[in-house]
């Protein structure tokens, strides 16, 4: 179970390595994304707070990165944050989701990235719940729930 230690650790000398890796060019991501899609994983945007149903779903099931389908993370793990994003307290493997300093808005956070092909996810903070009190705030927009 990784701790805030270990995201600290991994955001400041590097992340475990993928067990595979996607790359591809931007114009190549744009032609398999839309815009919104594009716009949140590649350029590192943020939905809206509360403008996903994804907030409120807790149905079993897995979500799978929306550019590499990828899987990241287990509605086992999802829990109500409140905060208007999709909240989870682990990825389903360690090295399933990448972590990077981000300095940006006069602030300094942990970023979270698909550890296959960089997609921007969200942010991961100490604020969540018990036992090991991360909260994983993803973009709805960055996700594919598996039925």
């Amino acid at each position: 179970m990784l701790k805030w230690s270990d995201i600290i650790q991994y955001a400041n000398q590097g992340n475990p390595s993928p067990n595979k890796r996607v790359e591809k060019s931007n114009q190549e991501w744009k032609e398999l994304l839309t815009e919104e899609e594009f716009k949140i994983t590649r350029l590192k945007g943020t939905e809206r707070a509360f403008s996903s149903e994804l907030c409120s779903k807790f149905d079993p099931g897995k979500y799978v990165c929306i550019c590499c389908e990828t899987l990241l993370f287990d509605a086992e793990e999802k829990f109500e944050s409140g905060s208007g994003w999709p909240s989870f307290t682990q990825p389903v493997e360690n090295n399933a989701v990448a972590y990077h300093k981000d300095e940006s808005f006069g602030m300094v956070r942990v970023e979270i990235t698909c550890n296959t092909c960089d997609a921007h996810l969200g942010h991961v903070f100490p604020d969540g719940p018990e036992p090991n009190g991360l909260r994983y705030c993803v973009n709805a927009v960055s996700l594919k729930k598996l039925e």
